[in-house]
């Protein structure tokens, strides 16, 4: 077994997405995607109470050719779509959109939340999908956090939940549009272990907070997003305080792509399709509900 070196540390910059505070080290400056991942975005922040549901999060919006996939770490995220689904997940659980020929969804924080306030945690990341699975149906694959696999490491300092993919023979719920492995990690202060992860995945783990030794050599602190070589088949990390991270590896789809805002194609013709598709209605209507 060969350890994988490290190709790149990337610390996240803070972006403002239409008045929202995030995280985001991916892309970067000189990195516009780890193929197949295309944006990772990390939002913390303190909910303060006395409001409505429909005043907080993120409105309906579209999205085409990729799934948009959100991680809930704290609080909970009540999502709609123009497809009928109506789901809350709460922390430790996940959200998997395949969006395919187009979707409309909004995403809030939980009724309790926007009224009682408290924290929200999540992580956005966007999977490319192969040209072949663009135009898909979309769906939408609810998984809360009792339904995740999950492991200890040999020390029993390491809790690794599967959310696709397989580690250890254990295998993730969600069904994907390419070969990936995504994994949850919670690691205690002194935990080591070591991850498995076929050589030519290219794989990026990104840590919410703490620090991190990687491969006995390599110290890492909070937000940071480590993109390893594809230079062996495992990966060692460690844990120098109580770190949260998340681990995201896949096979490359190594086509050309256009992003335009929620869009994500092949070519700029099939953007332009995305916009007058969505502005013709033909990614369905949703009208949100909400509990009064």
């Amino acid at each position: 077994m060969n350890t994988r070196s490290i190709y790149k540390i990337i610390p996240a910059q803070k972006v403002n997405m239409g008045g929202i505070f995030l995280d985001q080290p991916l892309p970067a400056a000189g990195v516009d995607q780890v193929d197949p991942f295309i944006l990772l975005h990390h939002w913390n922040k303190r909910i303060e109470g006395g409001d409505s549901q429909k005043n907080q999060g993120v409105g309906p919006h579209p999205h085409r050719g990729f799934s948009p996939v959100t991680l809930i770490f704290k609080g909970g995220v009540h999502h709609q779509d123009s497809r009928g689904n109506n789901s809350i997940i709460m922390e430790g659980g996940t959200q998997w959109m395949n969006s395919g020929m187009g979707i409309v969804h909004s995403e809030r924080p939980t009724k309790e939340l926007a009224e009682k306030g408290g924290i929200f945690e999540i992580i956005q990341f966007w999977v490319n999908a192969p040209a072949k699975n663009k135009m898909d149906q979309p769906s939408y694959q609810p998984l809360p956090k009792e339904n995740t696999p999950t492991f200890k490491s040999e020390d029993k300092k390491i809790d690794i939940g599967v959310v696709a993919g397989e580690v250890n023979g254990l295998k993730g719920p969600i069904v994907t549009n390419s070969p990936l492995i995504v994994l949850r990690l919670t690691i205690e202060k002194g935990g080591k272990t070591t991850l498995p992860i076929p050589e030519h995945f290219n794989t990026i783990l990104y840590q919410l907070d703490g620090s991190l030794n990687i491969n006995d050599q390599n110290k890492t602190t909070a937000k940071d997003m480590v993109w390893f070589k594809n230079d062996g088949d495992n990966l060692l990390i460690e844990g120098l305080e109580e770190t949260r991270a998340i681990l995201l590896a896949g096979e490359p789809i190594r086509e050309e792509i256009t992003t335009y805002g929620p869009f994500v194609m092949n070519t700029q013709t099939e953007i332009m399709e995305a916009m007058k598709d969505y502005q013709m209605g033909k990614m369905g209507i949703l009208i949100e509900e909400f509990e009064s």
